[in-house]
């Protein structure tokens, strides 16, 4: 009896495992949101790191967080790193390509609580008087990383953040275009 009660947990440990490296190696989320305002508006407030304090969903985890800025306010090179003793982590991003009002690309380089190299894309499309702002982060799916998208889904816990970070963009862009 033992015994079957050990062959079941290792096939089921083997099935776990065979599921958790199947999945893909590589991931991508995104979120999007039409504003009502016109690109270079919304294009402001996301290629200027110093204004992420004021949308991001993440600035606010952390009242003592720590934040550096390096380079010129925005384009390429220009870098942002944060450190916080709190939910936020340690990080930094780094612009790796600035479209004006269409496109911004993003190295995204966590160090803590897990360190991870991903990259974050906001692509701009106008529509009539408004924008349809898709941000989405992409990367490498190593083993960790699918452990924990099969144990929880990824895609709704950051998503929510996503959606609450385009929900604090488009009201601050739509009040100054207005």
């Amino acid at each position: 009896m033992i015994m079957l009660i050990v062959i079941l947990v290792l096939a089921a440990l083997v099935t776990f495992l065979f599921v958790v490296i199947s999945k893909p190696n590589n991931f991508r989320m995104q979120r999007s949101i039409t504003i009502k305002a016109p690109a270079g508006i919304v294009y402001g407030h996301i290629a200027d790191f110093r204004k992420w304090k004021d949308w991001s969903p993440w600035e606010q985890l952390d009242p003592s967080l720590k934040r550096t800025f390096s380079g010129e306010t925005s384009g390429v090179g220009t870098v942002y790193d944060w450190d916080s003793n709190g939910k936020a982590g340690k990080g930094r991003m780094t612009i790796r390509e600035a479209a004006p009002a269409h496109r911004l690309l993003i190295n995204l380089d966590f160090i803590k609580p897990i360190p991870a190299t991903n990259s974050a894309e906001f692509l701009l499309q106008p529509s009539g008087d408004s924008t349809i702002v898709t941000w989405a982060m992409f990367g490498p799916s190593p083993f960790m990383s699918k452990l924990m998208g099969t144990l929880m889904n990824m895609d709704d816990l950051i998503g929510k953040d996503f959606e609450r970070g385009l929900e604090n963009l488009k009201r601050l862009s739509e009040q100054e275009a207005a």
